[in-house]
C-alpha cells in the first residue's frame, strides 16, 4: 500500500491547519492511500547548527522528533507539509524540523510526491508556499498541484471549515498527488528511475 506522511507544523493539533489536512486525508483514504500524521508545532525542535555530523553519522547530532521521523519519510511516497503562517513565513519549529530532516537524511528522495499547504487569516501565504516547496524541489521530489495555490483561510480555531474554495483547493490536491504517486510507482517499474549525473558542486570563492 502507498504512504503519505503529513506534518502538521501548527502547535494546535486540532487547528485549522489539521481542517486542511483532514480534508486531504479524506481523499487519500478514497483512493487507497495510508496516511499518518506527525504533529510537531508545539515541539521542542532546534535549528540545524552546520556541524556535519550528520554526514559521519547518518543522523542528526540532535535526538528528537527529527531522526524519529527520518524511517517514516524514507517508507513513504508522498510528503505532506502543513503550515499556518506566520510574519508571512510558517512556523519556524517546522522550519527547523524540515531543514534538519532533509539535510540529515542521506537517502534517495528523487521522485517522492510533495505538496505544501498554508493556513492564514488573510496574507503572506504565497511567501509561505513558496518557502515550503523550496524544500522538495532540492531533493528531486515532484510538486503536486491543484486548481489554485495550495491555501486555506482561517483565523479562530475551526473557522478553516467555512472556507468552501480552499477545502475543495486540498481535495483536489489530494487527487491530484494520488494520480501522481500511482503513475510515477507505474513509471518507476516501466522504466526505472532517471539516470544521474555525478554531483557537480561549484563554488563561488574559491
Amino acid at each position: 500500500m502507498m504512504k503519505v506522511l503529513m506534518i502538521n507544523g501548527s502547535p494546535r493539533p486540532n487547528g485549522n491547519t489539521s481542517i486542511a489536512l483532514g480534508e486531504m486525508k479524506e481523499i487519500f483514504r478514497r483512493e487507497g492511500i495510508e496516511t499518518e500524521t506527525l504533529h510537531i508545532g508545539s515541539q521542542n525542535i532546534r535549528g540545524c547548527i552546520a556541524c556535519g555530523s550528520c554526514a559521519k553519522t547518518g543522523k542528526c547530532v540532535f535526538e528528537d522528533a527529527v531522526n524519529e521521523a527520518a524511517a517514516q519519510f524514507e517508507a513513504c511516497d508522498g510528503l505532506v507539509v502543513g503550515s499556518p503562517v506566520y510574519y508571512a513565513s510558517a512556523n519556524a519549529t517546522l522550519v527547523a524540523f524540515l531543514t534538519r530532516l532533509f539535510y540529515s537524511t542521506s537517502f534517495d528522495k528523487s521522485m517522492k510526491v510533495g505538496a505544501s499547504v498554508v493556513v492564514a487569516r488573510r496574507g503572506g501565504l504565497s511567501a509561505t508556499f513558496d518557502e515550503l516547496n523550496k524544500f522538495f524541489t532540492i531533493s528531486g521530489m515532484p510538486v503536486a498541484s491543484s486548481q489554485y495555490w495550495n491555501s486555506v483561510h482561517g483565523r479562530t480555531p475551526g473557522e478553516a471549515a467555512q472556507d468552501a474554495e480552499g477545502l475543495q483547493t486540498m481535495r483536489t490536491l489530494a487527487k491530484n498527488m494520488s494520480f501522481l504517486m500511482k503513475s510515477i510507482a507505474l513509471g518507476k517499474e516501466k522504466y526505472g528511475l532517471p539516470e544521474k549525473e555525478p554531483a557537480q558542486r561549484t563554488n563561488f570563492i574559491r
